[in-house]
């Protein structure tokens, strides 16, 4: 745990409209919109995790253990954030740090055995050696038998002063991301060298949070850009860490649009420089706004399905007892501004005020809870929309044809009622309703409709869907595979159809889905694309009869722009401060004949990023789109250089295309 380096959003203007509006009328019905057709990723047996830590007494008891398996959980990550990097487990000290009384490594897993989890183990690096590493790994799974399947390098490492702040312990003399990406190496080796089938992952920088972006001196690239071209080949996962910042619930709530882009950006880095998809797992998250109440428990159900919808296969809430802080008043109940799930039973330096009894469950707790019953491991989480922006919805489809939707109601005063709108799915008339609702102690089980839902204000419902016949399907594909793929066309690698069934080729947008076509061959050839889009794309196997399973994985693949134009323009960042930046934009007639008067737009690709100034041009910006003009004139051959500073407050995503006076360029 440590403090976070990130820029504050604004107000969420829909929830300020509320605040201020007079007299209250009931709101029209929202509809939510259910795509089995479009396919997200499948849930890991480790999605649902938190943190244990040797300085909490209760790790690994059985009261704490036993009510993380009432709550789903299924990973625990020791020995605890920071402390990781001063951490002995041989003889369970961490200098400079308090080690609480039975929380050493068989305690621990004592208690993970009985909650029915597995462990994440974090090696010391700031500290520790390869070879202690590997000791660690022959004691658990050698020696023990414990089965330890997921080991990271170092907690956050970049927190080690190479970028100015300090606060991950590094003892080692040179504090650059590529000599942790090359002792990462020697990790990966000798601890795989005791058990070849243990994964070992990587500490990468979020993007859009501090450090993320930035070159520091003596660098050859950013912290992901170092790591994973040297370690990237050797390790098996990249780690992130997510404390989104916000002094309000209308800021953090809306923190969970940027995750789409974040996990694109991660997957993206670990293609080109790792030259492989590398796992993802998100082993330490909180919010800053709400961390025990109810704001707290709808930013945890909405940031865990988010996060395991777009394929990250752990998410780790921070922690399980953490300590008191900033005591107020939220939403109606106390806030601690505790970073636990479960109540520490601390009071104030003053003695004036005191949290519940030690082992309370607090709000996020209950979301957690609510997590694990509606997606389950080997679910697979389906696209759901909503044209209500005070309305959160994930779907979750199951093995045994059942459905579950989950609908987060942000807005703190008002229910909402939904109508479900289902697409390639008929459900039976009747669902269970689970709810969790602003000061509730516990989810509510009730029986309701399958097609519409009244949610409370400030509440989690998950409605549980059962098919309203049982008619057998056809087996669900495989996630295919992008061959080559050009500035208009892509060739995609299917799995091969059984006898009998042919494959539906969909394109995702948004809820909806186009149907590109359907084929019993192994490949499909996609024509007439974009240049410079993102596409995602699913498979839905359809037989004879008609009949129609759920959809593959998606696979998501951008098209490039046109090998041959009158203009090119190369993109190209020469600073970065984790919250702004600077960069230039080389433009090339690379025609025939001169450009006068010319124009370049593009647009951003996310919301939160801006042109604040420019120069060598004339810069504006309208929304996302932008616009670079200038009077002079580029001769054939002829370049302008033109330059910007711009800020962001998520991943700072490149733009994919660019226009010179309406003419589409290649990128170099």
């Amino acid at each position: 745990m440590r403090s976070r380096h990130v820029v504050l959003a604004a107000l969420l203007a829909a929830q300020a409209l509320l605040a201020t509006s007079s007299p209250a009328q009931a709101d029209p019905a929202a509809t939510v919109t259910v795509n089995t057709r479009a396919g997200l990723e499948t849930v890991h047996e480790a999605a649902i995790g938190v943190n244990h830590a040797i300085w909490d007494g209760q790790l690994g008891s059985d009261a704490v253990s036993d009510l993380l398996k009432d709550a789903g959980v299924r990973a625990m990550r020791y020995p605890g954030g920071s402390y990781s990097d001063i951490y002995h487990w041989r003889d369970h000290t961490a200098p400079g740090g308090y080690v609480a009384p039975n929380t050493d490594f068989d305690t621990f897993m004592r208690g993970v055995r009985r909650a029915g989890g597995q462990p994440i183990v974090t090696a010391n690096y700031g500290t520790g050696t390869a070879e202690e590493a590997a000791g660690w790994v022959r004691y658990a799974n050698i020696e023990k038998g414990y089965g330890v399947k997921y080991w990271e390098i170092g907690n956050e490492n970049y927190g080690n002063g190479h970028y100015g702040a300090s606060w991950e312990a590094d003892h080692h003399p040179d504090k650059s991301p590529a000599y942790y990406a090359n002792l990462v190496r020697d990790y990966a080796t000798a601890m795989k060298a005791v058990d070849p089938t243990i994964k070992i992952g990587a500490v990468l920088t979020t993007p859009g949070d501090w450090p993320d972006g930035i070159t520091a001196a003596g660098d050859a690239g950013s912290w992901n850009e170092v790591v994973l071209s040297i370690a990237g080949p050797v390790v098996d996962f990249g780690v992130i860490h997510w404390y989104p910042s916000g002094d309000t619930a209308a800021q953090v709530l809306t923190r969970t649009d940027r995750v789409a882009h974040q996990i694109a950006l991660v997957r993206e880095q670990s293609r080109r420089l790792a030259g492989k998809d590398l796992g993802i797992a998100l082993t330490e998250v909180n919010t800053s706004y709400g961390r025990n109440t109810q704001p707290g428990a709808l930013f945890a159900a909405d940031a865990y399905a988010t996060m395991l919808g777009q394929g990250v296969f752990t998410v780790d809430w921070w922690n399980v007892h953490n300590g008191i802080g900033q005591v107020r008043q939220i939403a109606g109940h106390t806030d601690y501004d505790d970073f636990g799930l479960l109540s520490s039973g601390a009071c104030t330096a003053d003695g004036t005020v005191c949290q519940p009894a030690l082992n309370t469950p607090f709000a996020p707790y209950h979301a957690i809870s609510m997590l694990s019953r509606f997606a389950r491991p080997g679910d697979q989480l389906v696209t759901a929309a909503t044209n209500d922006p005070l309305i959160r919805s994930h779907a979750a489809r199951r093995p045994d044809g059942g459905m579950a939707v989950m609908l987060i109601n942000q807005d703190p005063d008002a229910a909402r009622t939904v109508n479900l709108k289902l697409l390639g799915y008929t459900a039976a008339a009747t669902a269970t309703v689970l709810t969790f609702a602003n000061g509730d102690s516990g989810i509510a089980t009730t029986t309701g409709s399958s097609s519409t839902a009244t949610l409370p204000p400030y509440s989690i419902t998950t409605l549980v869907l059962k098919p309203a016949t049982s008619t057998a399907l056809p087996a669900t594909p495989a996630r295919p595979v992008a061959g080559s793929v050009s500035d208009h066309t892509a060739t995609l690698s299917l799995p091969a159809p059984p006898a009998g069934v042919k494959h539906e080729i969909h394109r995702v947008n948004g809820a909806n889905t186009d149907q590109w076509g359907e084929t019993t061959a192994t490949t499909f050839t996609a024509s007439n694309l974009s240049p410079g889009t993102t596409y995602t794309v699913n498979i839905v196997a359809r037989d004879n009869a008609g009949r129609s399973s759920w959809s593959s994985p998606p696979l998501t693949f951008t098209t490039g722009t046109p090998t041959t134009s009158s203009c090119a323009v190369t993109y190209r960042e020469t600073s970065n401060w984790g919250n702004g930046f600077v960069a230039d934009l080389d433009i090339t007639n690379t025609g025939t004949t001169p450009v006068t008067n010319w124009t370049l737009t593009y647009a951003w690709p996310t919301t939160w990023q801006q042109v604040a100034n420019g120069w060598n041009a004339t810069w504006s910006q309208t929304g996302q789109q932008v616009s670079v003009a200038d009077t002079t004139t580029l001769a054939p051959g002829a370049s302008a250089t033109v330059g910007f500073v711009g800020n962001y407050q998520g991943p700072n995503v490149r733009p994919l295309r660019y226009s010179l006076n309406g003419t589409l360029c290649t990128t170099r």
